[in-house]
């Protein structure tokens, strides 16, 4: 008789607790067949008869007994399916409890998504997260993090290798670069000595004159309102002189309006789809004669268009761009113009060469707008990646770097004081940003909704104006930026604002269609 030891391995396991250690299955050990030696021996002991082994010799031919050589076997381990999946849920929680998993939610969340996964699930908590990541962690193995996160790594110093590189730009750039260093210098060293000038007049006067224009600001209103189009206007700017405004619209309309009567002088046929922008150049009314280029156009389809100031038709193209020109912005010298497109560059145009002149990456995603310094050292550039950054003109450099907003940015403005910049964003914030310091010096919470426009006041800059797609525009001090006063009225987003050279006119143009100019009583 054999006799083997059985033990049910599910009744173990659901007596153990995760703290003990998993059993230990014994193979038993099984001959198949009858013990022959041991049945030979105790046939010899006893002395059976000749009788009694030709009987045992004939069961055996029979098939009735079993001889077998003596081979053997080990039995395979016969386990069901419910047993082996209980067997792997418990190695599994023994690999959990061992591993660490941070307690900081951002680190946890962080941690999902380098492994790939969600790095959060409808109703799920802190505890609940981080639980996930540590059963996560103890089936792919807590290597697998290390792994991750040094891809990552190598991937990033890839993509910056990839990234950097430096070409020789044409002859005519240095040439450029040259005069703008030359023309630039004494601007600064104008602006600067007016600076201190200012600083030599006695604080009480300079008091008296900012809360006689603080007053001034309070009693703004409403002067004008002129329907401007069939569709959204979507800028509208200033002449030098102050007499004239142009507005651009979606209808693909240029118009010149004669202000403050608000009648319409000229409109401007040659776009075929939304304009975006459009502007004065510096001395257009002022030394420009009517017949040269005064102002310059840009649309969706990447069209750029100048214009003069006697002709309803566009006096030249700028042909070169293949995506979205957003703005177009005048050099104060007026021998460059600069456009913005959606291909993630901004570009500068030499208008006495004709020749493109920079092309200039260094956005991740489109630039929306751009703005130069009044000096004419600096540009300005604000992308739909929510950072701006600042450009030397001389050397090429990006040399501030604008990181803060949330969401893109729509609209950047240097101040006349040379040191301040104001950004506008889709976060609904204007940020001011400080030059000398290279950090953000206060953040405005202008509006409920995206920022569409900035501006500074034109000479002292000591205002600051916003407009955004809450339907209307705000006058904010400058320095403490405190709301002066609100600028409602418009039913529809305010797209663009401007303010005129002279100082006594604001202009706003809505997605309603009209503009309307305000004027302090």
């Amino acid at each position: 008789k054999i006799k083997i030891k059985k033990r049910s391995l599910q009744s173990t396991l659901e007596k153990m607790s995760d703290e003990d250690e998993a059993p230990v299955v014994k193979k038993a050990r099984i001959f198949y067949g009858s013990l022959e030696e041991k049945e030979k021996e105790r046939l010899s002991r006893e002395g059976i008869s000749a009788a009694a082994r030709d009987a045992v010799k004939a069961g055996i031919e029979a098939g009735n007994i079993n001889i077998s050589s003596g081979e053997s076997m080990e039995m395979e381990e016969r386990v069901s399916e419910r047993q082996a999946e209980v067997l792997a849920e418990f190695e599994r929680r023994k690999r959990a409890r061992q591993i660490t998993v941070s307690t900081d939610d951002v680190e946890v969340k962080a941690c999902l998504r380098a492994l790939g996964e969600p790095i959060t699930l409808f109703g799920e908590g802190p505890a609940e997260r981080r639980e996930r990541l540590r059963n996560i962690l103890s089936v792919v193995g807590p290597d697998a993090l290390k792994k991750s996160k040094k891809e990552d790594e190598k991937a990033k110093r890839t993509h910056e290798y990839q990234q950097t590189w430096y070409h020789e730009g044409p002859s005519f750039l240095k040439e450029a670069r040259v005069w703008l260093a030359k023309y630039s210098l004494p601007r600064a060293v104008e602006r600067l000595d007016a600076a201190r000038a200012h600083k030599e007049i006695p604080e009480s006067t300079r008091t008296v004159k900012q809360q006689e224009l603080h007053k001034a600001l309070r009693n703004v209103n409403n002067f004008c309102s002129q329907i401007g189009d069939d569709r959204p206007i979507s800028h509208c700017q200033f002449s030098p002189n102050s007499k004239l405004l142009v507005t651009a619209s979606w209808s693909g309309l240029c118009k010149l309006w004669k202000v403050p009567d608000c009648t319409l002088v000229r409109t401007l046929r040659g776009h075929n789809t939304n304009v975006g922008a459009i502007s004065f150049h510096p001395q257009a009314t002022l030394t420009l004669e009517e017949s040269d280029v005064n102002m310059a156009s840009c649309a969706v389809d990447g069209s750029v268009k100048l214009w003069s100031l006697d002709s309803d038709e566009p006096v030249a193209d700028i042909e070169g761009h293949s995506m979205r020109v957003a703005r177009v912005a005048w050099h104060p010298s007026g021998r460059f113009l600069g456009t913005t497109c959606y291909d993630n560059s901004w570009r500068l145009w030499d208008l006495e060469i004709q020749e493109e002149i920079l092309h200039q990456e260094g956005h991740s995603k489109g630039v929306h707008d751009l703005h130069f310094h009044p000096d004419g050292s600096l540009a300005g550039t604000g992308g739909l990646d929510a950072f701006a950054r600042v450009w030397d003109l001389r050397t090429g450099r990006c040399i501030m770097f604008l990181e803060g907003h949330h969401k893109e940015i729509y609209s950047i403005n240097f101040s006349p004081n040379g040191f301040h910049l104001a950004t506008g964003s889709g976060d609904n914030t204007c940020k001011v940003w400080d030059l000398r310091q290279r950090r953000c010096m206060y953040t405005i919470p202008a509006h409920e909704n995206l920022v569409s426009s900035v501006k500074f006041q034109p000479n002292d800059g000591h205002f600051l104006l916003t407009g955004a797609y809450d339907n209307i525009a705000k006058v904010w001090t400058h320095p403490g930026w405190s709301p002066l006063k609100t600028l409602a009225g418009h039913e529809g987003k305010v797209m663009g604002l401007d303010l005129s050279p002279d100082g006594q006119l604001i202009a706003t143009c809505s997605y309603d269609r009209t503009f309307k100019l305000w004027m302090s009583e």
